[in-house]
């Protein structure tokens, strides 16, 4: 029943967890605690991020996964990876990023590492992401990638839900958010005395 269901799904789901020494197969994802959603999606590929070498194939790899994606991709991030998929988006060729309809950022890092001038892992220009971004996160600097990216922050939930099986309540929350931001420009537009196209 579940394979039909995914069959359905409006988004190709990559999820992008943080390797490291707890394998991510043995530890809780925070989607899975916050939401209950499940472990991976269509695609997984965790990120390493102990030298430029391993983002950088990291990269690649995420280039290669959204290229072959058979829908729009919604990307799903923990810790580093969060900035590692903002600087991707950042600097990616438009028709990979094109591709991605939004992103899902849990429990991300402070935003200091986004800086250009510190020589950082993740420096990259200053510009609001070209998909929607939805920051899942309690501490302060959650707030400020938000800002940062031009998403918006979510409260995290105070109990986890029931487990649902499915990855639908994600992609409604990117298609609600998605659907507010096109409403947003056509207001603008209207405004401007701008035809609608």
């Amino acid at each position: 029943m579940t394979a039909v269901l995914r069959l359905n799904d409006p988004f190709s789901i990559i999820t992008l967890p943080m390797a490291g020494p707890v394998a991510a197969a043995e530890r809780a994802m925070p989607w899975e605690n916050l939401f209950a959603w499940p472990r991976q999606g269509d695609v997984q590929l965790h990120f390493d991020d102990s030298s430029r070498e391993a983002r950088d194939i990291w990269a690649t790899r995420l280039d290669h996964a959204v290229a072959q994606a058979d829908k729009a991709v919604l990307l799903v991030a923990e810790g580093a990876a969060c900035l590692a998929s903002i600087w991707w988006a950042r600097l990616s060729p438009s028709h990979y990023v094109s591709k991605v309809a939004g992103a899902l950022f849990f429990q991300p890092p402070e935003t200091a590492a986004l800086d250009r001038t510190g020589g950082h892992l993740f420096a990259s220009p200053e510009a609001a992401l070209p998909f929607p971004s939805l920051v899942v996160d309690g501490a302060d600097h959650g707030s400020a990638l938000a800002t940062m990216c031009g998403g918006r922050l979510l409260q995290a939930p105070a109990t986890a839900p029931p487990p649902t099986g499915m990855w639908r309540q994600a992609q409604r929350l990117i298609e609600r958010f998605s659907a507010g931001v096109v409403e947003q420009d056509l207001r603008v537009l209207r405004t401007l005395g701008h035809p609608e196209r």
